[in-house]
């Protein structure tokens, strides 16, 4: 061997050494010459090698003593071999990763640095494959300042000398198959920084994880059969805001446990929820964040990886049945999605390859004072295509019929919980986040135009104008708004005492001013009962009885007013106690009347909703909802009618927020003749008083409140009353 040639060899043994060579199929791997092909292999702990191929056995002569082995082969081309190895530990043989070309092609690399990669997590991650006819796994990691990148895994005991990763160029990405191994391998990426330093990496795009508190990506394969076709397709047809939809909001790791205090799997939960949310009317669940996150606290906001449901529940495929099972029975499912802010946990995505990769570098807009967390760097093409594919991976993979987007306003705005000079203006000196503008219209555009009848749900707190309006006329392009306003105004006001409430009676009619501004959701989330804000229960005034009272009116409020309902779990039950993510909901309080009162009234008013046209097939137009009396601030009581999209009013409801009792009470109508009392919060059945009007009243060409007719009415205390004409 010349000279030049060892010191050459010498040279790339030295960055193997180190874990930095950018292309170590150059060096290793099968290299052909005029009919002979020299085959290298690098190996530290390995003592001696060979070359097993078609033409027989071939040893390998040791060119570096750090661990770099050679053999000419008298081939001009190479089909196949297998290296056969034998160190201190004893003997293997295995095929060889830099044998294969790369896994990922120019289109790929061009559509990842240009940001518009549909199917990112089918190209970056770890992806079971046949490649070149050979069954393995391909990794690809996106770490453009990395000095180098190595596969770790349990399949090369976690060694960081032996796989380096190559190098693909100026887009950034590092990649490597290796055959011989499947799902179920556990894997990081050690990523040499440009300090030297060494730092084993979570997979960004991982599909799986170790549960926590450990920290490996897990290589995954589906072998999930759907069966939910009738389902989606159904899904692609129906209104988007004209259908009903009122959701049950579920943390899965409290909602309910065993006796022992174990968290039910994603097939027990399954089976569990769907049956329940039929049973009481539920049309959607939505999850508290499902995607992997260390801290249980947390309750999946601060997340590590966004492509891998929690393994706290199970496997991946687990959740999938968990979807398919749901939409079997009806019930569709909603998950939070947190594209705001992500946690720093340096196994993560912070500081992924020793830069400001995916969060922003200037930690005026990189950081986030409220959480602690680091901010998503919204202008950089590859972090957009990240999130965006993200969601996209989440409909697609797993067949989620639509995401509620944390946290938007800390998107939307560059001073959000910033005091001045702690924040940048952007180029035109506002406070507007214009590149987080850009990326959430981008992702509504992407999930409204390749998925249709899948939703998004914005949290976004404050005024900003056209949040669910279309990205053509400058909207943000979500279906739906929560109403953040209408929740605070309505538990502002049910929490006062009921001889206050006259001077507030405006907090429950100001939300029909704007109502019509976007398509909203009425939420009693779980950010209502947690952090010594109390129970819905706990927040009522009165002694037990009338919080109780107080807690079914709400309800029947709640589902007659216009907007779609969100409910957080615990509520339907009358739980006294703050929502705990450590602990089940209290089940054993139904064992008491008036906590299973309380349950019924949510079964029974998710039945007539769901079969009540009026109350949401005009959700979002003010020809849907008309006042009959909304000034009766001295007695409590509020009345309207909701109609259907036909014009016809479906719907007439009587809402008393005083503990006193009104017979012969005369209400305007639009109908005359009978109307059925079809539902009535003080039912006995309930835990009420039982006070009502016998079945139904009887509507008399009166003319009252505007209305041609009217009924004499008996207004039950601290209680709604829903009145449907007879022939509806």
């Amino acid at each position: 061997m010349s000279i030049a040639r060892r010191a050459s060899l010498s040279a790339a043994c030295t960055r193997l050494a180190a874990g930095t060579h950018h292309d170590p199929h150059q060096i290793l791997g099968p290299h052909s010459t005029e009919g002979s092909t020299v085959v290298r292999f690098y190996h530290p702990d390995v003592v001696e090698a060979s070359v097993a191929y078609a033409g027989g056995v071939v040893p390998m002569e040791r060119v570096d003593q750090r661990g770099l082995f050679e053999a000419a082969l008298p081939v001009g081309e190479l089909d196949g071999y297998r290296l056969r190895c034998r160190g201190p530990l004893g003997s293997w043989e295995m095929d060889d990763p830099y044998r294969f070309w790369p896994t990922l092609g120019d289109l790929d690399l061009h559509l990842i640095g240009e940001g518009h990669h549909r199917e990112l997590w089918r190209r970056l991650g770890a992806r079971v494959i046949d490649h070149q006819g050979v069954a393995g796994v391909a990794f690809a990691v996106w770490a453009p300042n990395a000095r180098g990148v190595s596969l770790v895994s349990d399949a090369n005991g976690w060694d960081g000398r032996v796989q380096p990763m190559r190098s693909l160029g100026a887009s950034g990405v590092w990649e490597l198959f290796v055959p011989g191994i499947g799902a179920g391998t556990k894997y990081k990426f050690r990523v040499v920084r440009s300090t030297g330093r060494r730092i084993d990496k979570a997979d960004p795009l991982a599909r799986w994880t170790e549960s926590p508190p450990r920290t490996a990506s897990i290589v995954e394969q589906s072998h999930h059969a759907w069966a939910d076709d009738a389902w989606l397709q159904r899904r692609a047809t129906d209104p988007l805001l004209d259908r009903p939809l009122s959701i049950y909001e579920v943390h899965l790791g409290s909602w309910r446990r065993t006796l022992d205090g174990r968290v039910l799997s994603y097939r027990d939960l399954a089976e569990q929820l769907a049956a329940y949310c039929a049973a009481a009317g539920f049309t959607h669940v939505e999850l508290l964040p499902v995607s992997e996150h260390p801290f249980d606290g947390s309750w999946g906001y601060q997340v590590s990886s966004y492509y891998a449901p929690t393994a706290r529940f199970g496997a991946p495929d687990d959740f999938r049945g968990f979807v398919d099972h749901l939409h079997q029975h009806g019930v569709g499912v909603i998950l939070d999605w947190v594209p705001a802010h992500f946690p720093r946990d340096d196994w993560a995505l912070a500081r992924f390859d020793g830069t400001a990769l995916y969060e922003h570098i200037d930690p005026r807009r990189g950081e986030q004072p409220d959480w602690g967390t680091l901010v998503f760097n919204f202008g950089r093409n590859e972090v957009r295509n990240f999130l965006v594919a993200n969601a996209r991976y989440w409909v697609e993979e797993f067949h989620i019929d639509g995401l509620r987007v944390d946290a938007v306003a800390s998107m939307l705005y560059l001073d959000y919980s910033r005091r001045e000079g702690e924040w940048v203006p952007n180029q035109y000196g506002g406070r507007e986040n214009l590149e987080a503008i850009a990326f959430l219209r981008e992702f509504n555009e992407a999930l409204h135009g390749d998925h249709p009848g899948v939703i998004t749900v914005a949290e976004e707190s404050t005024a900003w104008p056209g949040v669910s309006r279309p990205t053509s006329t400058g909207g943000l392009g979500f279906t739906f708004k929560w109403n953040m306003g209408w929740m605070h105004d309505t538990l502002d006001y049910i929490s006062k005492d009921s001889v206050f409430r006259r001077y507030h009676h405006h907090q429950m009619t100001f939300g029909l001013w704007y109502a019509w501004s976007e398509n909203f959701v009425l939420p009693l989330s779980h950010d209502e009962v947690v952090h010594q804000k109390r129970s819905l229960l706990s927040k009522m005034p009165g002694d037990r009885w009338q919080q109780f009272a107080n807690l079914r009116a709400l309800f029947g409020w709640m589902w007659a007013h216009p907007g779609k309902k969100l409910l957080f779990m615990g509520g339907e039950l009358g739980q006294w106690a703050e929502w705990s993510h450590r602990q089940s909901l209290d089940w054993h309080l139904l064992e008491h009347p008036e906590h299973l009162g309380v349950q019924r009234l949510v079964q029974d008013i998710g039945a007539r909703y769901l079969e009540s046209p009026s109350l949401w097939q005009r959700d979002h137009r003010p020809e849907g909802f008309r006042w009959i009396d909304a000034g009766n601030a001295d007695q409590n009581i509020l009345s309207f009618v909701r109609y259907d999209a036909a014009g016809r009013p479906g719907i007439v409801c009587v809402a008393n927020f005083s503990p006193m009792t009104h017979h012969g009470f005369r209400v305007g109508v639009p109908l005359g003749g009978r109307w059925r009392e079809v539902l009535n919060t003080d039912s006995a059945a309930y835990g009420g008083s039982n006070q009502g009007n016998l079945g139904g009243v009887v509507a008399e060409p009166i003319g009252w409140h505007g209305l041609p007719f009217s009924a004499p009415v008996t207004v039950p205390p601290l209680a709604v009353v829903w009145f449907a004409p007879e022939a509806s």
